[in-house]
């Protein structure tokens, strides 16, 4: 990663949309050299057609692990939504603030521009990746509960929502301690949910349709606790 940081430094100087295309390929210079180093063999699963648009990727979040798995298997160029403490992470803070839309949830202004941010990327041919679930999900289960931004931004945009499944992350780098598990990592790619016609109204139904499909297909691969009906 140190070596790549001055190539990356002189494209952040070409800006937002260009510099941070070019980062991009220097990330993934990085990710096909380093996936096989630790031992840990990237597998692409796809149940529909490679399409070559920009969508907004939604993708489950079980592990640190799962952007550098973007950086290595998602179609360039896009920009993920980050959590913007990770920024303060000395050299890596440096990549990462110029590399994702960084958000900080604990201000509605600085939400707002972030989220005006991802529409000018989107608008501008980048795809984006958010993790609804807005943090690494611990529980049993195969998903927590959405947010709503991602949809939003589908629907005002009207561009297509593309599910994806990071299978295996949480066992290379469980979320309670910094150890590797080299192994095999699958990522599945799921036919694009389109939002053609859909209004704001339409945000929980749209909302509660991609949780379904994710979490239908997620129970296929792996096993998870049934859960208790309420009485």
């Amino acid at each position: 990663m140190f070596l790549i940081l001055p190539p990356i430094f002189l494209a952040s100087l070409l800006g937002k949309h260009r510099g941070g295309n070019i980062i991009f390929y220097f990330l993934r210079f990085w990710a096909h050299t380093w996936f096989p180093l630790v031992g840990m063999p990237v597998k692409r699963i796809y149940k529909c057609e490679k399409d070559n648009e920009p969508c907004i990727y939604v993708v489950n979040h079980r592990s640190y692990l799962d952007a550098a798995i973007a950086v290595k298997v998602m179609r360039l160029p896009f920009r993920p939504l980050g959590k913007i403490e990770m920024s303060k992470i000395p050299a890596f803070g440096f990549i990462y603030k110029n590399s994702v839309v960084a958000v900080d949830r604990s201000s509605a202004p600085a939400r707002a521009r972030s989220v005006r941010e991802m529409m000018s990327a989107l608008k501008a041919g980048i795809s984006i990746l958010v993790f609804p679930e807005g943090t690494t999900n611990e529980s049993t289960q195969p998903l927590r509960p959405f947010h709503n931004g991602a949809f939003r931004m589908a629907i005002e945009l009207q561009m297509p929502i593309k599910p994806v499944l990071y299978l295996d992350a949480g066992d290379r780098l469980p979320h309670n301690f910094m150890k590797i598990n080299p192994g095999k990592c699958r990522v599945v790619f799921l036919p694009s949910v389109p939002v053609a016609g859909l209004t704001l109204d339409d945000i929980n139904t749209l909302k509660q349709k991609v949780y379904e499909i994710m979490d239908t297909e997620l129970r296929k691969y792996r096993e998870y606790p049934t859960l208790q009906p309420v009485e």
